[in-house]
């Protein structure tokens, strides 16, 4: 007997050639009216921040897609009450609520999760999701560290899931028609690729250790990491900025861009070495007069020039070589800078050709012949924005994983150019590395592949 999971695949969308034409019903119209057995059942696991935008998203494809947001988890409470009210007013339907992510996958009424937790419970959330039949959307970077990316792939592959990566660059119509170009030869044959991560960020400051809001479940948002005491500046938002839950700037906003500068060189592949430099500049190192507050993104306090307890750097340069001779470079800056591109790219991609240079900008796109300044080809007005999500739902219902715009494999290999950058920063030189094996052959940079898991949260070698 088929299961429900089998049904959406197969049943009502499998039959729709037959059950539209038969009863006269339009493609949008049927989609109107579809039940309860061929909707799909959401659950977004971690709320805060990304985590709205994955819940806005989620909410826009009720109709189109018959998608419900069941089930909102997260080890915050405090969350909650903010994210169903937020899903009711979209949706009418006002989700349940959880803060333990196993309860989440015992569910069966749950057919997939969005996991939008800090970097370093991708892995292990991705994992138990798979081992609970569920498909998975996770956000970026994949993965905390090289080797758990290869564990995502394996249960992937093992469990038989969709698994799409939130790379949603890859679902822009205009960013893909300039791949399409750079692809066919448009600015003749690529030699380099840049990819910009322009962010100015003050000082995220400093604060004694304390004890956790009761609404937080602090162990379990620790999951993997070492034990230690709490602490508010390694806690929301500011996780990134800590080698035990993320991975800096190049990690952050880093894999969006490299994502589409590998894709525009068509590297389906590792690079064989990479060399990364960079610091923390640009704050100051002692304690003094505190400046005010302020409120910014990711809904944080950040404080001008002061001392911070940040340990990823704020600013970084790295080089990749690959196979052929082909470049890949990234610049990574968090403090004043000028910009680059012909419009003053912040966060962008730079193309460079045998015949020109071509420039990615968001969701536009300009192409320069030689030493022209005018652009000969470009984005086209009119629609720019394509739903990553949507696309993941309609792989699922698919049942095909090259219906997926971004893939495990392709997150996979984006994200380890973060990890390549920020392995060979904190040895601090480059880097020579073994891509079938995924290893460098030195032994202080292997170590870094991977890391020490704190029980009961590893990530299983067989998965």
């Amino acid at each position: 007997m088929r299961n429900r999971r089998d049904f959406i695949k197969h049943g009502l969308v499998g039959t729709a050639g037959v059950t539209i034409g038969g009863l006269g019903f339009s493609a949008r119209s049927y989609a109107q009216i579809r039940g309860a057995n061929d909707r799909v059942n959401i659950a977004v696991i971690g709320i805060r921040n990304q985590g709205t935008v994955h819940l806005q998203n989620w909410c826009t494809l009720k109709e189109s897609h018959n998608v419900q947001v069941r089930t909102l988890c997260d080890t915050d409470e405090r969350l909650f009450a903010r994210g169903v009210r937020l899903v009711e007013e979209k949706t009418g339907v006002a989700p349940a609520t959880e803060w333990d992510l196993h309860r989440v996958l015992d569910d069966k009424a749950i057919d997939a999760v969005s996991i939008v937790t800090p970097n370093h419970w991708h892995a292990l959330a991705t994992v138990l999701a798979c081992q609970a039949g569920k498909q998975v959307y996770v956000e970026k970077p994949a993965s905390h560290n090289i080797w758990e990316g290869r564990k995502m792939i394996e249960a992937r592959d093992r469990y038989k899931v969709r698994m799409q990566v939130g790379l949603n660059n890859r679902s822009s119509p205009n960013v893909r028609d300039a791949i399409a170009f750079l692809h066919g030869g448009g600015i003749g044959p690529l030699y380099m690729a840049r990819a910009l991560v322009f962010k100015a960020r003050d000082s995220y400051g400093m604060a004694g250790d304390s004890e956790p809001p009761a609404e937080l479940h602090y162990d379990r948002w620790l999951g993997p990491a070492p034990l230690r005491p709490y602490n508010e500046k390694r806690g929301h938002y500011n996780w990134h900025w800590y080698w035990d839950t993320g991975n800096g700037d190049t990690g952050n906003t880093g894999p969006h861009q490299l994502d589409i500068a590998r894709w525009g060189l068509a590297k389906d592949e590792h690079p064989v070495s990479v060399y990364s430099a960079g610091g923390l500049y640009g704050l100051k190192q002692e304690q003094g007069t505190p400046t005010p507050g302020k409120r910014v993104y990711g809904d944080v306090d950040t404080y001008g020039h002061d001392q911070t307890s940040q340990e990823t750097p704020n600013t970084q340069t790295a080089t990749y070589r690959y196979a052929d001779g082909t470049l890949l470079e990234l610049g990574t800056r968090g403090r004043y800078t000028n910009h680059e591109g012909s419009q003053g790219q912040e966060v962008g991609n730079l193309f460079f050709g045998a015949d020109g240079w071509l420039e990615i900008s968001g969701d536009t796109w300009k192409a320069f012949r030689g030493r022209e300044r005018e652009p000969f080809a470009g984005s086209k007005d009119g629609e720019r924005e394509g739903s990553h999500w949507a696309n993941f739902v309609d792989a699922m219902r698919a049942g095909k994983d090259d219906a997926l715009h971004s893939d495990i494999h392709e997150g996979h290999l984006s994200t380890s150019l973060c990890h390549l950058a920020n392995i060979s920063y904190r040895v601090g030189r480059s880097l020579t590395f073994k891509g079938a094996e995924e290893r460098f052959g030195d032994p202080e940079a292997d170590a870094m592949l991977t890391r020490t898991y704190r029980a009961p949260y590893a990530v299983p070698d067989r998965v």
